[in-house]
Parts: C-alpha cells; sequence; structure tokens
C-alpha cells in the first residue's frame, strides 16, 4: 500500500465511511486466516469442520459446532468441539470410534472459521462486535464500523488485546500510519477490540 492509496482510504473513511465486503474463503490446514494457521487454531461456535474417517464414509461428514460448543457425530455421538485444536479433536474422535472399528484413523480440517471476532467501540458510525473471516487491518476495521464520526480523533486510536502476558494497549496514530506504510498495515488479532477516542 503506497502513501497515496492510504491517504485516499483515510479520506473515505473520515468523509463518508464505506462498506467493508469481508471475502469468506473456506480454510484448511495449510493456509492462514486472520493471521493464524489453523492447525493451532481453537474451535468455536459456528466454526464449520469436515470429519474424515479413513474407509468409513458414513461416518465422514461436515459439521457445525452448535453455540454450546458441542457437535454430534455418527457412532461417537456428542462431544465438545470449542476450545480444542482440529488434532486435539481427531484423538477424542478416534478413541471414541475404537469401540466400533479397530484402528480409526480420523482427520479433521476447518472448513469455515466463523468464531473470530473484533470489536470497534467509541467514535465510529456503528460500535459493534463484528465477525472476520480474513485479516483486517485497523482502518479495515474503522471501515466495517462505519467511519469516523465527527467527534472522533483519528490521532487517538487504541487496540486492546490480551496476551498470555496480560492485556495489552497499543496507540495508533491513523494520520500519522498514512505516511508510514508498515503501521498503515497493522493487523489486528481475533478478538481484539479497537476503541476510537473522542474530543
Amino acid at each position: 500500500m503506497n502513501r497515496q492509496a492510504c491517504r485516499i482510504l483515510l479520506g473515505a473513511i473520515l468523509i463518508a465511511g464505506f462498506a467493508h465486503s469481508g471475502q469468506a474463503a473456506d480454510v484448511n490446514k495449510k493456509n492462514e486466516t486472520a493471521g493464524i494457521n489453523t492447525a493451532d487454531y481453537r474451535l468455536g461456535p459456528e466454526d464449520v469442520i469436515d470429519v474424515f474417517v479413513w474407509k468409513e464414509p458414513d461416518l465422514s461428514t461436515s459439521v457445525v459446532i452448535r453455540p454450546d460448543g458441542k457437535i454430534s457425530l455418527p457412532l461417537a455421538n456428542e462431544l465438545v468441539a470449542s476450545g480444542k485444536t482440529s488434532a486435539e479433536l481427531e484423538q477424542e474422535i478416534a478413541e471414541k470410534l475404537k469401540r466400533y472399528i479397530t484402528t480409526p484413523v480420523v482427520n479433521v480440517m476447518v472448513k469455515q472459521i466463523n468464531s473470530l471476532k473484533i470489536s470497534v467501540l467509541g467514535e465510529v458510525r456503528k460500535p459493534d462486535v463484528y465477525r472476520i473471516k480474513n485479516r483486517v487491518t485497523v482502518l479495515d476495521a474503522i471501515a466495517m464500523a462505519g467511519g469516523f464520526t465527527d467527534l472522533a480523533r483519528p490521532n487517538r486510536v487504541i487496540v486492546l488485546r490480551n496476551t498470555p502476558s496480560g492485556p495489552q494497549r497499543i496507540k495508533i496514530d491513523i494520520k500519522q500510519a498514512v505516511g508510514s506504510d508498515s503501521s498503515a498495515i497493522f493487523y489486528l488479532q481475533p478478538l481484539d477490540t479497537v476503541y476510537v477516542e473522542g474530543r
């Protein structure tokens, strides 16, 4: 993204705001979505997974994780999927299927990630929680929320992020960011909160 493109983007956000066109795409373990390798990704409600059982087509299926974090599978019955990686879920399904199959070979692939969200709050036109399906920058997030209000301070944007070492507050000056290619493409992480301060 060059400097001129950044200025055009900022101008559109400041004056009118614009709709964000998220592109949903199926993912697998080799791909990354929202900056996360799906092999390490912990499943959540509304995510879609493909469960393959080798040489058992009747047991192979696609399933959506329910709001309670559980899934129902043939023979394996009901089990908790939320909070687990695909590898952990593979092992659990295989253990349940051992009652019926001598050596079950199970493969779980993340088909769609629907549980990833960010919050955009403060002086934006549509503060809310937004679902993300791909990598999102701070500028993207503000655009998703309809752009800045008249009271917004673009030089006082804060990203709140929970990390293993504790909460982080990352200050971003949008006006300065458009003049720096590296700052302008600051990517958010799932569950980040973008807060735009007002006057």
